[in-house]
């Protein structure tokens, strides 16, 4: 059995572009990055950012069209393909990595506003945005383990 499968968290690189298929499929395109912090061989902090290219077929790509922005978190659950063709100018063969999205989950927009236009504890602005309404949150039962030192040996896994 073979598998492709592809999770990527980061940030949209440009505001997302929708086009419409021959067959009336909707087909939205962006660009997502990711990084990774690491430290070189002579201990110093590294950061080295990658570039994914994200296509999103059907509901979800009007969906993304219309909700992502630049900067915004998104995770991507998705397969990897290269798709190859002649370049008409110059003749010679081009190829292009994308993620097909199969799922993709919307995180908060830039600027950290995790805010949603309608959504319990926000009310709306005259501008369309969402303000946040202090909300009253219920006490939480706690569980009292009492003084008891925990023994590793006793854990059962």
């Amino acid at each position: 059995m073979y598998l492709n499968k592809s999770f990527l968290f980061g940030n949209l690189t440009r505001d997302p572009e929708m086009k419409s298929l021959p067959n009336g499929n909707k087909v939205t395109t962006f660009s997502l990055a990711t990084n990774r912090v690491y430290k070189d061989a002579q201990g110093n902090k590294q950061e080295q950012v990658e570039f994914h290219n994200i296509v999103v077929f059907g509901r979800q790509a009007e969906t993304s069209a219309q909700y992502l922005k630049k900067g915004q978190g998104v995770m991507i659950e998705g397969r990897i393909q290269t798709r190859s063709w002649d370049d008409k100018v110059s003749g010679e063969k081009k190829y292009r990595t994308e993620i097909i999205a199969d799922s993709v989950q919307f995180g908060p927009k830039s600027g950290g506003s995790s805010s949603t236009p309608s959504g319990e504890g926000y009310t709306p602005s005259d501008k369309g945005n969402a303000t946040p309404v202090a909300t009253a949150v219920p006490d939480l039962e706690t569980i009292d383990y009492g003084d008891a030192n925990v023994n590793v040996d006793d854990i059962p896994f």
